[in-house]
């Protein structure tokens, strides 16, 4: 097992990168945040939707989908948010619900806003990321202690990017468990983007020097709406691509992935039943 380092905790302070655009109209800023409540459209619960558990399990890859109701073993038809699939299932006599596939930060943000109008208050967000740290290889895992917003959704959720981190008894919970496993893992933050075709070697260069772990699409903004929104929730990350060579390295089936991927389903199972158990 390769050695990790000592564990960041959620809210430590990092200097976010700063990478040159070439366009400030197009630069994300934290000014976008407005305090005014008086909002014209509400996430509520339309009819023919149903309810789902205080535990959720959110996924962005169908094979993740699948693969945690297999585990779970749940059956019937899925409920459909903008076609994003909801499903009720149990896990260690656990009611949970898994959810899946909510792909980049805005539609992202949109599925967890109706989550919680549909009765979700805890949530463990499973996700693949690629790594821009040369101690994180494919198939390790990385625990984010916060997501650093280079996405344009999560500025509209949050004034302060420093706070954009995972609930700090939520992350607790996974870490305590990723102390006994196998699997390499990490914990530190992750740069969240909205252009998967614009990681460019600037912005690689920019996160390693910040001392960055990964690159993912989705987290900057679910942490930031999950604050707003008062309720807690953590991600757990599986490395499916290298990007800290001057090349891209995917993947690709190996084996060392299928390994951190199959204990990163069943350890957010865990957690999910543990923190309805513990009231977490």
């Amino acid at each position: 097992m390769r050695q990790k380092i000592p564990p960041e905790r959620p809210g430590d302070g990092v200097v976010f990168p700063r990478v040159q655009r070439p366009d400030p109209v197009f630069s994300c800023s934290a000014g976008f945040f407005d305090d005014d409540q008086d909002v014209l459209i509400h996430p509520v619960r339309e009819p023919g939707e149903g309810a789902v558990s205080p535990t959720v399990i959110l996924t962005f890859a169908q094979p993740d989908y699948r693969a945690l109701c297999r585990l779970a073993k749940i059956q019937g038809h899925p409920g459909q948010l903008w076609g994003c699939a909801y499903r009720p299932g149990t896990w260690e006599g656990t009611s949970l619900t898994v959810v899946a596939p909510a792909l980049g930060a805005p539609f992202a943000a949109m599925i967890l806003e109706k989550l919680i109008a549909l009765g979700a208050r805890r949530v463990l967000a499973l996700g693949w990321c690629g790594s821009v740290a040369p101690r994180v290889r494919i198939g390790d895992l990385i625990l984010p202690t916060r997501a650093l917003p280079g996405d344009g959704t999560s500025p509209h959720y949050c004034r302060k990017p420093a706070e954009i981190i995972p609930h700090q008894g939520m992350y607790d919970l996974l870490a305590t468990r990723l102390e006994g496993m196998e699997v390499p893992w990490q914990a530190g933050p992750v740069w969240s983007t909205d252009a998967f075709y614009r990681e460019t070697r600037g912005l690689i260069r920019s996160c390693q020097a910040q001392g960055v772990l990964g690159i993912d699409l989705e987290l900057a903004a679910l942490f930031a709406v999950g604050r707003f929104r008062g309720i807690a929730i953590v991600a757990l990350l599986v490395v499916s691509d290298e990007l800290f060579t001057s090349t891209w390295q995917a993947a690709r089936g190996s084996e060392p992935f299928r390994r951190g991927r199959q204990a990163a389903l069943r350890l957010v199972l865990d957690a999910a039943a543990a923190a309805e158990d513990q009231n977490v």
